[in-house]
């Protein structure tokens, strides 16, 4: 198996509601839908995000509902704080929770982070040390 990811997918309460929050708040590009079951969303080179029902998910992947807070960061770099604050200020305007306002982190860079409509964590940050190669090589 090839140490790579082409898909990750959210277990969410509300398709609709976190289809509105993705799409329509973030403005993030809708790739195909089952209305009410899934939504694709493009969101890198040959990367994609499902916003799957999470009952369905659940029977299929044979897992537990999880707990009032999913146990997954996800993380949008950029390349500088500036970006950071109006990433994170483009995602409250579009409904999501700010859990943490951005500062200087110990580790040297600068994050914040929110929560979509089900309470995946997103840490929106600049870090100094990330980089990525045209080949798609990542230095951190």
């Amino acid at each position: 198996m090839q140490p790579r990811v082409d898909f990750f997918s959210l277990g969410v309460r509300s398709v609709p509601a976190s289809r509105a929050f993705y799409a329509d708040g973030l403005g993030w590009p809708v790739h195909k839908e089952v209305p009410g079951e899934v939504v694709f969303i493009q969101v890198n080179h040959g990367l994609v995000l499902s916003l799957w029902d999470a009952r369905q998910m659940q029977a299929e992947a044979g897992v537990s509902a999880p707990g009032p807070v999913p146990c997954i960061t996800l993380s949008h770099n950029l390349a500088s704080p500036e970006e950071v604050d109006r990433v994170m200020a483009e995602a409250a305007a579009a409904g999501a929770a700010v859990i943490a306002e951005p500062v200087t982190q110990p580790w040297g860079g600068y994050s914040g982070y929110f929560a979509d409509p089900d309470g995946f964590r997103w840490e929106v940050a600049y870090n100094p040390g990330w980089a990525v190669d045209d080949d798609g090589t990542v230095t951190v």
